[in-house]
């Protein structure tokens, strides 16, 4: 497959995940009419019932950390898993080039060793959160 090929399958997959990544808290709105979703269907009372403030829009600074800590990592994490798919696409298409095996092996171990430390730090960072600020 051309690298043009490859790039333009990789820029739309890109594509696709960031539209769907920033679409849903747009789809989720309420509308502020005289029908309350949140009221009617339960929807209100089962995320007050699992945590979440939704009547008040003030947040604490802890918080706002921990929000942009976990979807820091939450980015790496899907940053190792595309190269992971890369690294296995580019094995799947060596056809029997042995320095390109040897590339996407090299790409998948990168991947897997920095996905690791990512799931390390998210671990690390959700224990520290929860501990010192609740």
């Amino acid at each position: 497959m051309p690298k043009i090929i490859s790039k333009n399958l990789i820029s739309g997959g890109l594509i696709i995940c960031l539209s769907l990544i920033f679409s849903s808290p747009v789809l989720a709105q309420d509308t502020g009419g005289t029908y309350k979703f949140k009221d009617q269907s339960g929807l209100g009372t089962a995320a007050n019932v699992a945590g979440y403030d939704i009547g008040t829009s003030a947040t604490s600074l802890e918080t706002v950390v921990s929000r942009v800590i976990y979807t820091l990592l939450s980015l790496v994490g899907l940053l190792f898993l595309g190269l992971v798919i890369y690294g296995s696409y580019t094995w799947m298409t060596a056809e029997g080039n042995e320095e390109k095996v040897k590339k996407a092996t090299s790409i998948i171990i990168s991947a897997l060793i920095g996905l690791i430390i990512t799931l390390s730090a998210y671990v690390l960072s959700y224990f520290l959160i929860s501990y010192f600020w609740q």
